[in-house]
Formats: structure tokens, sequence, C-alpha cells
């Protein structure tokens, strides 16, 4: 199904009626309003402004739209700053942020809060049961803007309770966890204890990793008293939140369990500069189109946390207006994207925006409508759709033949001491996902601690710190192939090198020591000697005793760098696309899974019997169908950015 975000308060109640038939002749079905809306809603304290917003959800409901009602928190209005300066937030260089855009409060404010209760709580009443309000998005992308991290008085208090709840109220607990006798540290008083911002030189990483828990847990907390009030207001409506692509400031995990589904906002254009650019890259052959291996990984995480159910809240419909460069997408993109979301499991895409606004920051982001209302090229494409999918019934969940072990810890210890250039745990976990896609494998990510049951192969890119009674019990219970990357079980809880040495407790299961790791950057190149050939390897490698495990492949200096025990695998290096595309090969055959490697910007998804085939190319490629198949949208040869859906036969 189709969804719109939409903004009556940006056009008058007068436009409204017009642009819902629009949608409805569009194929339309659920519409995103009101979650910047909060000064329109109460331009005073407590003097509320229904009018338009109850006009809007009775033709909405008059002509048969669902509305996805968002909380309007991201966006406290000037009069509540005025009253309450101490809710903005405070940059790590100790600098207040300032009222005149978004996101301008503190999770740990506990007078926004009281306010967030307050304005979620009637909302909610007035419109919970609302027939034409079907669900609703807590907020709008929490931490964007970098703001889940804040470094306010307020910040410092609940960060010290914080802390004296989870050591128990025993400071010599936290000088133990911490390593405070270092540069002599140690604490009298949970009292003592400093947000770590500001320090001369880098801050005790463990102070840091415990810090990013809390500011993780308050955002957490804050999306859950908002969830809290409106399952009690407004029963039988789901609740989600829009997260990001490629944001890791907080546990998605665990704060998409308060919800009933995750969503995320898909801009494939600026997200694929945004990460290209963190790898140091410059070349971008998908300029026009976006990397199709960044887009699925997002559909896959959020599939992932939202157990099995997710939407794309926000699809990018056009030219955005916050990357390096904004291009227009290619022709076809927009129809490319639809479809691959819904190949990974999407229940709606939602386009973002209806109309393209002439004023303010975003004047000029696209929409489906340019601001003289005039239909974009974005338009056209949704229009194609919505045509296609009234011949295509895709009922099928997503199963897959391979995990992928993906944690936001293991990201934090990586930015807080990542030993070198180019170590980035983003950049590591792409290597094997795209490795992975290269051979049409379907991928589920999933937290530590999922169960690994049905799936040929697991991978894990790193699992900086692993807890004996999550992962560590559901890796011992696997007896599929399983490989971990590099610094896997480097780090205890508190973000110490283990007594045992790494890798920790996967000792048990892989039976080697780390002895030293070196980081390598970018320019240095060491080989790799595997199966008759030669690979690269930079960024990272670890020399490793084998203990009794086997030596599978070497360096060309000499030390081991694949290490084997029965079916668990541990790679002491940062491997290259092209090993890892060799090695899952040979894994998986060796499983009974034939595989074969995809051309470049081609990728297969499959849902149940059906089975989809992107091209992200200028170039038409022709694919292999299996014989017998039956098709149901385009053929064998792919044009270019478009695609073909078949069902096999005898599955």
């Amino acid at each position: 199904m189709l969804g719109v975000c939409y903004y009556p308060e940006h056009w008058g109640i007068e436009r409204v009626e017009e642009d819902f038939g629009r949608m409805k002749e569009l194929g339309i079905e659920y519409v995103r309003i009101g979650e910047f809306a909060w000064s329109r809603i109460e331009p005073e304290r407590g003097k509320f402004n229904w009018d338009w917003l109850d006009k809007t959800l009775e033709l909405a409901e008059k002509m048969g739209l669902k509305i996805v009602l968002g909380t309007p928190t991201a966006t406290p209005p000037k009069w509540l700053v005025d009253e309450h300066p101490e809710i903005l937030p405070v940059d790590k260089d100790g600098r207040v942020k300032n009222f005149g855009s978004r996101r301008h409060y503190c999770f740990s404010s506990s007078v926004y809060r009281e306010e967030v209760k307050r304005i979620v709580t009637i909302i909610a009443k007035r419109y919970g049961k609302h027939p034409a309000v079907v669900g609703w998005q807590t907020d709008n992308e929490y931490g964007c803007h970098d703001t889940v991290r804040c470094y306010c008085p307020r910040c410092k208090k609940a960060f010290q309770k914080w802390l004296e709840r989870k050591y128990e109220g025993d400071i010599e607990k936290l000088n133990k966890a911490w390593g405070t006798v270092f540069w002599s540290q140690e604490y009298r008083s949970f009292e003592e204890i400093e947000l770590p911002n500001l320090t001369p030189a880098d801050p005790n990483p463990s102070h840091l990793l415990d810090y990013y828990r809390f500011a993780s847990d308050q955002v957490m907390e804050f999306n859950g008293l908002q969830v809290e009030i409106i399952r009690e207001y407004s029963p039988g409506r789901f609740i989600t939140h829009n997260f990001m692509s490629g944001f890791t400031d907080f546990d998605h995990y665990k704060l998409s369990k308060d919800l009933d589904f995750a969503s995320w906002d898909n801009y494939p254009l600026g997200h694929t500069l945004v990460f290209l650019k963190m790898r140091g890259e410059t070349k971008n052959p998908f300029d026009r189109v976006g990397h199709p291996d960044i887009i699925s990984f997002s559909h896959d995480l959020y599939r992932g946390a939202g157990r099995g159910r997710f939407w794309v809240m926000e699809q990018q419909a056009g030219p955005v207006n916050w990357a390096p460069y904004n291009l227009w997408p290619a022709r076809g993109a927009v129809r490319l994207w639809t479809w691959q979301a819904f190949a990974h499991g999407a229940e709606v895409v939602s386009y973002f925006r209806w109309r393209q606004v002439p004023f303010a920051q975003e004047q000029m982001h696209s929409g489906l409508l340019a601001p003289d209302s005039a239909p974009s090229f974005g338009y056209h494409e949704v229009k194609q759709v919505f045509e296609e999918l009234k011949n295509i019934d895709i009922n099928e969940p997503v199963k897959s033949e391979v995990a992928l072990v993906f944690d936001y810890e293991t990201a934090w210890v990586f930015s807080i001491q990542p030993h070198g250039e180019g170590v980035n745990y983003l950049d590591l976990v792409f290597r094997f996902y795209s490795a992975l896609r290269g051979l049409g494998l379907n991928v589920d990510i999933v937290p530590p601690g999922s169960s690994l049951e049905g799936y040929r192969m697991v991978v894990v890119p790193s699992l900086a710190i692993v807890k004996e009674e999550e992962a560590l019990e559901t890796f011992k219970r696997y007896s599929g192939p399983l490989i971990f990357g590099p610094r896997s079980g480097s780090k205890t809880e508190t973000f110490q090198i283990p007594p045992e040495m790494p890798p920790g407790l996967l000792k048990e299961i892989i039976p080697v020591e780390v002895k030293r790791v070196e980081s390598l950057g970018t320019g240095n190149v060491e080989v790799l000697l595997w199966d008759g050939k030669k690979y690269p390897v930079t960024i990272w490698r670890e020399d490793v005793d084998p203990t009794i495990a086997e030596v599978v492949a070497r360096f060309e200096d000499g030390p081991g760098a694949i290490f084997r025990k029965e079916n668990v695998y541990y790679l002491a290096f940062w491997p290259d696309r092209e090993f890892l595309l060799d090695l899952f090969e040979k894994l998986m055959k060796e499983t009974g899974h034939v595989v074969r490697r995809l051309p470049e910007g081609v990728r297969i998804q499959k849902r149940g019997d059906i089975v989809f085939a992107f091209n992200f190319t200028p170039e038409e490629i022709e694919i292999e169908i299996p014989e017998g198949s039956q098709m149901i949208l385009g053929d064998h040869k792919l044009p270019p950015y478009s695609l073909a859906i078949w069902k096999e036969t005898g599955r």
C-alpha cells in the first residue's frame, strides 16, 4: 500500500479537500500528518486551535483516507522554550542549541517530559478513537542532528542517578569497572562524576560507554512515556516511529519493543553519498539511484527491529536538500525504490512529501507536487506503481537463508576507541552484508541473542562484547557455518580487555587467543593467502595464537589469518568484498545451497515463491530466469533502473 506525508497546516484547510482527492486518484491510502504542528495546535499555553485538524480528519474519514497522526514533540513551540529555556539541549562543546529549527530539546529534561505527557494526552484524548486515525508516529527521527547525547546539567544529574542504580550504590564497583586508578580518576561518590566531554585528552572509554548506554536509555524512556499514553487513549491503533539510515546513537532494537512495528526514512541518494564519504570513497556509480545494498540494509534491519513488520514512512521522491550535492533521481528510480521496499517486506511505502513547500528550511526539498501543485516526475512513477499493484498480490513473509548479527554497543565501542583510520563498524558490517547480497541471498539482520534456528549460515561482522546468557548460548546451539569478524570478544561489558584475552568468552567455541593487533590504515596493505588466491588486507589485522583451532589461511608474511573449529570461523583481519564473496559462496555450497554471483548493480530478493530482480545500473542487463517461472512484471531483459518479478514453480 502507498502513503504520503502531508502538512495541512502549511496550506490551509481550503486546499485539503482538493489534495485528498488527488491523493485518492494517485492510489494513496495512508497520510501522515501533525508531527511538527505543536505551535499550530497550541499557539499559546492552554489556548488550542483544533479547527484545522478537526476538519482535516473529517475530510479524511469522508474520503476514505487513513491518518497516521504524529505526536508533535520534535518541535516544542517558542512560548514553551521562553517559559523553560532549560529544556534546550547542550552539545559536547558546551554550547546551548537554540530555538529556530527542530529537535531543540533534551531527552533528560523532567520539565519537558511533563510537557510531552500533557500535550500527547490532550491530543490522544481528542483523536485517539477518531475513525480516520488508524495509527500514531511518536515524535520524528529521534536523534537527528546529533541530539541523542546532551551535555546539560539535567543530563549530568540523570546520568549520576543512572550510574548509582547500575552499580548498586557502590562507588568502588564503578571505580573498578572503569579502571579509575589510571590517571588518578578515582571517585568518592556518584555526585562527583561529570559528563564525558570537554576533557583535555580522551575521556575514560568505560565512562563514555556507560554514557552512551545512558543516553540510549533516555531516548527509550522518552518514547515509552508517549506510547503508554497513546495505548490508554487510542486502543486498537498501531504505534510506530520513523528511524533513520545508518544511525547508531541509540539501540533501535530496544526502543522498538514498545512499538507495533518499525518505520524508517529512505533517502537513497543522500544516504549513499554520506556513507561513501565516511568510507573515504569519491567514486559513486550509483549517483542518481542510490547504492542498492545501502538501501536494502535498512529494510532488513528495521524488518528485524519490527519483528517482521516495517514501513517506509518517508520515501525520497525527488532531489533532497541536505546532501553534499543533490541530483535529480534517475528516471525510474522512485518506482525502483518502492518495489525494492515491498520486496524486502515493507507493508506501506509513504512518500515525502505531498507538495514541495515554497518557504523555510525545506523549500529546496522536492515532493510529489511542485510548489504550484504541478506533478513531479516522482508523481508519475508512483501512479505507475499503483497501477502495477492492482495486479500483483504479495502476502508471503520474507524468509532468509542468512542471519547477520548487528549490535549497537559494538558500534559504540568502535567509535570510542577505533585505534586507527578507517576502523568503522558500519563499514565492516556493510562489507559482509554487501557480499551476501551480491550472491543473491536474503538476509535477516538480528540482535545478539536472537534465535539462529533455521538459517543456513550466520555471520557476525564483529561483536565486541559477548554476553554469556544471551549471545554465547545461541552461538553454542547453532550448527551451521558461523563466521566472526575481527575484534569480536575484545572487550568486557565494562570496556576492558578480557582477563582471558580476546576473543574472551568466544574461546569456548573458537579456541584462539589474540596476542596483539595493528591498525593498518588505508595505505598499508598486507596480503591474505586463501584457497589458492591472494587478497589485499587493509584497515586492521590481528596476531592470533590458534591454540587448538585449525589455521585455514595465512597472511603472506606468515601469521595465521582464518581459524576454524568445527562449524565456527574467526577472521583476524578486516576482509575485502572479493574475499567475502568467495568465502560465502564456498560455505553456502557446503551447506547444499548453490549461489551465483550477480552482475554489479543487480540484486535479487525473494518473498516466498515470488522473486524480484532489480537493475540499479544505467544499462540494460539480461538475467537468467528459471525455466517454468511465471512472469508477473517485466521480463528477462531488465531496462536501466527497472525490475522484473516472477513466480517460481515447484518450490
